[in-house]
């Protein structure tokens, strides 16, 4: 049996059957504290009294144990229907309106099993026919109510705590629907500052376009000397002017190139290509830059069947801007292109050069637009820092990728791998 004290209220008004409990509890080894009253009004001020005590102790500054606690509260009410003034069906209604929330054991006479089950639709925990009390049958009936109405407690506590954290779960969710919102309307005003500025790169890099190739063609009019001679100073400048010109108009075009692909309106066009005649006529293209710094550029191709269905004009920038990039960072030796089919559909073009090498920390940062391995003001190489991030994107933009393996101090190797045919 249980070694934990109980306290019980036994209400009946019959000493004779309130002896037999009290036998019956002394029989089952249960150790009770027993409460005995006679009718239901004594009852209702027991319980009124215990209930008051308990809430007077916790106003104090006493400090209770569980055990002591437990002890001023009574654990289990045994209820005698017949009362001589009330009704065990009334007195539970009463107990109830006072929120005293205690495990009821209704004691019926013979005969009354149909008036305790509707006492226990009313709220009783369990019923005994008095002529059938007996040590055993009452401390499994005590314990059982006991039980049972700690763990509907236990159950209601625990409901509470989840009924709270749904309020909090809620307020909280409210809290993130509103952050969300907030978000959506930044990303919207962000997208719109986006197109905002896209479209602005393109207004401005195509009005630029127009005095820049007006500067060029002024500038080769002068060079070709007619219909007065220019002194060689006159030459150099006007050969520096349109040098720089290439140079800017070069950076414009990467800018309106950029600004179409943020703006999702550079089109793919598929169609079917030479791609060993387009590699030799963009190496030709480029071979006067590499001359001028007498440098080697070489083409290494090994395809059997060199045609594709690419676009053209994105694999043309994507060699030439490879190419440039090669000849920009490197004083010496040589720039060489390599084209092969790797599997029946994927076609690879390499361009290695033995120039400044990128460092492994830089790897990453060069495929960035408006960024170069070197970002400092002093450095030697200009450019937007567009030509590897457009290049990124075209090959993206055709089912590709493109690695890079590169020493620092030794060169580096560009690899571009494409679908052979665009799937659409």
């Amino acid at each position: 049996m249980s070694t934990e004290n109980f306290s019980i209220l036994l209400v009946d008004d019959d000493e004779v059957d309130r002896l037999t409990v009290k036998r019956a509890l002394k029989k089952s080894g249960l150790a009770v504290n027993l409460t005995e009253v006679e009718n239901g009004e004594n009852a209702i001020a027991t319980l009124k009294l215990r209930e008051d005590h308990l809430v007077e102790v916790s106003k104090t500054n006493t400090t209770l144990t569980t055990n002591q606690q437990t002890n001023n509260k009574f654990d289990v009410i045994l209820l005698d229907y017949r009362l001589p003034d009330i009704d065990g069906l009334h007195l539970i209604a009463e107990i109830k309106s006072i929120n005293l929330d205690l495990p009821i054991i209704v004691l019926t006479g013979q005969g009354d099993e149909e008036i305790a089950v509707k006492i226990m639709k009313a709220g009783a925990t369990d019923y005994l026919s008095k002529a059938k009390i007996e040590p055993k049958n009452l401390a499994i009936s005590i314990t059982s109510a006991i039980r049972i109405h700690r763990a509907e407690q236990a159950v209601e506590v625990a409901n509470q705590r989840l009924r709270a954290s749904n309020e909090l779960l809620i307020l909280k969710n409210q809290e993130l629907e509103k952050q969300q919102q907030q978000i959506k309307l930044q990303n919207i005003q962000l997208q719109n500052s986006y197109n905002l500025k896209s479209e602005f790169l393109a207004t401005m890099s195509h009005e630029l376009r127009t005095p820049m190739n007006a500067i060029m063609g002024f500038s080769q009019l002068l060079l070709r000397q007619y219909p007065d001679p220019l002194s060689q100073q006159q030459q150099n400048l006007v050969e520096r002017i349109l040098n720089n010109s290439k140079n800017l108009l070069d950076m414009i075009n990467e800018m309106l190139d950029f600004s179409k692909i943020e703006a999702g309106k550079l089109e793919l066009k598929p169609q079917k290509l030479d791609l060993n005649y387009l590699i030799q006529l963009t190496v030709e293209e480029l071979r006067s830059l590499a001359f001028q710094k007498q440098l080697d550029l070489v083409t290494d191709i090994k395809l059997e069947d060199p045609y594709l269905i690419q676009d053209y004009n994105f694999i043309k920038r994507t060699i030439i801007n490879l190419l440039s990039n090669g000849i920009k960072f490197t004083e010496s030796g040589t720039i060489s292109i390599k084209a092969e089919a790797i599997e029946e559909n994927q076609i690879i073009i390499s361009v290695t050069d033995t120039g400044i090498g990128i460092a492994p920390e830089d790897c990453d940062k060069i495929f960035q637009a408006f960024r170069q391995a070197d970002q400092s003001f002093t450095r030697q190489h200009s450019g937007t820092g567009l030509g590897l991030a457009i290049t990124q994107s075209l090959v993206t933009m055709m089912g590709g990728k493109i690695t890079l393996n590169s020493e620092l101090g030794k060169g580096s190797t560009f690899t571009v791998e494409i679908p052979r045919k665009y799937d659409v």
